[in-house]
Order: C-alpha cells, then structure tokens, then sequence
C-alpha cells in the first residue's frame, strides 16, 4: 500500500471522515508535522493568535492552541487503528492542514510500518509538548493532559463513526498506558439519556482555559465546574 492509499483507505471506511479532520480543505494551508516542533515557529503562531484572542496570556494562548492542535495530529493514527490501516504517527511523516489564523483543520499521514504505534506517539507529542511549552513559558505536565484528553476525544467520536463506542474508547487506557507514565490514564463518564440509554462524555483531566479569553464561557465538561454542576450539564447534552 502506497503512502497515499493508507490515509485514503482508512477515508473509506470511516463515515464522516471529513468532519473527523482526516480530509483537508483545499483552502486549507499544509504545513510539515516537524514545524510543531519548532519553539521559535511556535513563538510566531501564538504571537499572531494572542492578537486574533485578544489576549497578551502566552499561557492561555499555548494551552488553547494544543488543545486544537493535538486533537487534529493524532486523529490519522487513531483513526488508522480503528480502521485496521496503519498510519504512522511520526511528525515527519505528518502534514498538518491550518486554516486561516493558524487553526488547524485536518492532518495527513503516510502509510505506517512497525508495530510501535505507541512509541511513535510518545517521540511525536513529547517533541510537540516540548515546544509548546518553551513557547508558551509553561510547565509540560499541563500539555500532557491536554494530549490525553485529545486522544480520549478523538477515540470517542471514531467509536460514534463507526458504531461501536464501547469498543473503541477500550484502546483508550492501553495505548496512553504504552505512551508513559508521562501521558495521564483517560477517562470517560456515562450519563443517563431521556431515551433511557446512556451517552459517554471525556472525563477531562485538563482544562482548556477557553473562559479566560474575553467574551468565552467555561466549557460544559470543564474539570474545574463542581462534580454535580458538570454532571447536570452533560445530562443535558446527552438529551
């Protein structure tokens, strides 16, 4: 299988694979996965985007881009594991698609080889972390939060796009295991739907700090609402 062929194979066979951010735009600008492991590129994204947030917090503007970020880097690898096509994870292997004020969209991938998803994983958010971190003049450990928060997220919308939530929020807990200890245990919460099923939500363990931007407002899921507050909230969203 070609390069080319393994992120297309794996379009396929996901429903929705656009919205998922495995297709980019043609508008869209392609930058190498390598760049997000540049602290002096990183410096320029989050000086152009304070402005657009109206901002001057360096620390809310690293956390915010990550967030968006890491989201969309790990979506091919993941998605390549739920689909049974292999694509790597590594950054060099990596493009990732920015839309205008450097808000990425979409992430492409080569066909993978090896079985060392999980190592790969580890080189590629450790790199990205280190720079975010540099850039943004923050700790790391906040960063690895978010990196397990995206990669809960993202295997929860897969297992909706393919039908089989259960089963593919499982991979969740044994690939951040494989990861390191670096990478927090994800978690997810099961709440109680008016049809009387259940909807499962990310459990956070970071916070995007989107309410310190003006004119935003705390997240439904945020970890710092009170257990019984974002519990009401996710009741509400899971209809």
């Amino acid at each position: 299988m070609t390069d080319e062929e393994g992120q297309a194979a794996v379009v396929a066979r996901l429903p929705g694979a656009a919205a998922l951010g495995l297709l980019a735009p043609p508008t869209a600008l392609a930058v190498p996965g390598l760049l997000l492991a540049d602290p002096g590129w990183t410096v320029q994204v989050l000086t152009a985007r304070a402005a657009r947030q109206r901002t001057s917090d360096r620390r809310v503007v690293a956390t915010l881009w990550w967030y968006s970020a890491s989201s969309v880097l790990l979506t091919p690898v993941l998605a390549g594991l739920v689909t049974g096509v292999r694509l790597s994870a590594r950054l060099a292997d990596t493009s990732v698609h920015l839309l205008t004020g450097h808000t990425p969209i979409a992430a492409t991938a080569t066909a993978g080889s090896g079985d060392d998803v999980a190592g790969e994983l580890r080189t590629a958010l450790g790199a990205v972390v280190a720079a975010v971190a540099e850039a943004g003049g923050m700790r790391e450990r906040p960063l690895w939060a978010i990196a397990t928060d995206s990669l809960a997220n993202r295997l929860l919308a897969l297992g909706r796009a393919v039908g089989d939530v259960g089963a593919v929020t499982a991979l969740a807990r044994p690939l951040a295991a494989a990861v390191g200890p670096v990478m927090p245990a994800p978690r997810y919460v099961d709440v109680p739907t008016s049809s009387g099923r259940s909807a499962r939500f990310t459990r956070r363990a970071s916070c995007c700090l989107l309410d310190r931007v003006p004119h935003e407002v705390r997240c439904t899921s945020c970890p710092h609402r009170t257990p019984f507050e974002r519990q009401v909230l996710l009741e509400d969203a899971a209809g």
